[in-house]
Order: C-alpha cells, then structure tokens, then sequence
C-alpha cells in the first residue's frame, strides 16, 4: 500500500511538474502585431534572435494602423510595433486603451511625394493634396507644410495640429484627407501626398531618394513596442525588447533600409 501510495504520490507531482512547464512555454510563445512592409521585415529579423532566448514570436500583419492596437488592448495579441509615441498616446485617449511603450525600434520619418512637382513650393494656386486622416500623422503633413511655407499654422498647433489649425492658406490649397494605407494610390490623382515610410516602401518608393519633403533626424516620432500595462513586467519583455534592438535588427535596417529609416536605439 505504503509504495502504490508513493508511486501515486510521485506521478501526480510529475504531471504538476509537466503541466507548469508546459503553462511557462506557453507563456514565452507571443503573438505581436505588426503592420505591412519595414516593420514586419524587421520583425522577423528580432524572431530569430529572441529564439536564442527561448521567446517564440508569432507575427501578425495587419494593414492599418487601428487594428493593431485594438487587437493588443484585446489581448488577441502580447506586443505590437508599428507606431510612434504621439500616435500611441492619441490611441489611449480616444480609446481608453491600457497599453504601454517598452521601448523604441526605428524611426521612419513622413515625406511628401509627387508626379508633378519636384518641390512643395512649386504647388500651385487650388492644387489638391493628400494627408492622412488620423490625428497625429495629419499634424506631422501640416508641420512639413507649414515648414515649406505654403500654409501657416497656428502659434503653438504644434504635432497635434489639425487643418483647423490653418491660420492662413495662400494658395488656397485643398486638402484631402485619406486613410494612410491609401495614400500611394492617390499619386496619380492630386498634386502632392503625404505618405508614411512603410506604405511608401511598399509603393516602391524609396524615401531618401523620391519624396519632394521629408521630416528630418531630428524627428520625435521614434516607433517603438507596445505591451499590455498588465504585461508591461513580465519576464518576456526585455527579452522582446532586447531582440528588436540588437546588433542583428541594426545591421539589417542599415543594409535593406538605409534610404528609408533610422535607427532608435
């Protein structure tokens, strides 16, 4: 009796065991959310090496900008990186997001990009032109406006600025708000375009090289990872964060994304 009960005793602590292993490897197989293009090139070049640290990542691509964050406040997915800190913030107020930055990645700066033109102030008197429709990435097109001198925003509109913002507009320019990932396809149809750098990349064109107006280093919006506020401690954190910025992602942005993105870290 005294070994069938030993016996027993030991099988049950061996499935214990067996089930509190399999829960830990579970826990390292995370599902992050990236978007089209540079991001998610980028992302399985960091899968590779938080391999070597035991974490699995699984890469889930989305082609907008609001379906990842919604997917991650979820929990349909642990991480997400695609975005930069304002447009993250803008999330979380709008939307009441809990989610948290963990650390930055690469920073992909907006250009103007055109068929007609070869500068912004060459546009012409009602020339039509392109911005995207989210809060912080419209603001990021009227600064590179703004800029060129072909409108004048506001005192202190700064990142947040909206075509409210628009104190005077001398050429009378109109324009057009589009969801980001449409923007390539509006090149054929209006004088200018604003266009973030991984649906530029994906449009073939090459930032450094094709875009009539570009923000410089000195940009503030660095892209960065994402987690759950709940997440933000885990032990697979700075196991993911450690894997997108190592020796391995730097090498491979500065190979296949020279003319197109910087490094943030």
């Amino acid at each position: 009796m005294a070994v069938r009960r030993s016996t027993l005793l030991t099988l049950t602590g061996l499935a214990a065991g067996l089930l509190f292993a399999g829960a830990s490897r579970a826990e390292e197989i995370i599902k992050i959310a990236v978007t089209n293009g540079p991001h998610a090139q980028i992302a399985e070049v960091a899968k590779k090496v938080a391999a070597r640290e035991g974490l699995t990542l699984q890469i889930v691509e989305f082609s907008d900008y609001v379906q990842p964050n919604a997917a991650l406040d979820a929990g349909e997915v642990q991480a997400n990186s695609y975005q930069h800190l304002p447009f993250l913030q803008s999330q979380i107020q709008a939307r009441g997001y809990k989610l948290n930055a963990v650390g930055v990645t690469v920073t992909a700066p907006l250009g103007f990009y055109s068929k007609r033109i070869k500068r912004l102030d060459q546009l012409a008197t009602g020339a039509r032109v392109a911005i995207p429709n989210d809060p912080t990435n419209s603001g990021r097109a009227l600064q590179l406006l703004h800029k060129a001198g072909v409108i004048q925003l506001k005192p202190g509109a700064g990142i947040s600025a909206t075509t409210l913002d628009i104190a005077a507009n001398p050429r009378k320019l109109q324009i057009v708000q589009v969801d980001a990932a449409q923007l390539p396809r509006t090149l054929d149809d209006v004088d200018a375009s604003a266009i973030n750098t991984n649906y530029a990349v994906q449009a073939g064109l090459v930032p450094k090289r094709d875009a009539i107006a570009i923000e410089d280093a000195k940009s503030p919006y660095a892209n960065l990872i994402a987690v759950r506020t709940q997440d933000k401690d885990r032990p697979w954190v700075p196991k993911l964060v450690r894997a997108f910025q190592s020796p391995e992602v730097r090498q491979f942005v500065a190979e296949r994304f020279a003319d197109s993105l910087v490094v943030a870290f």
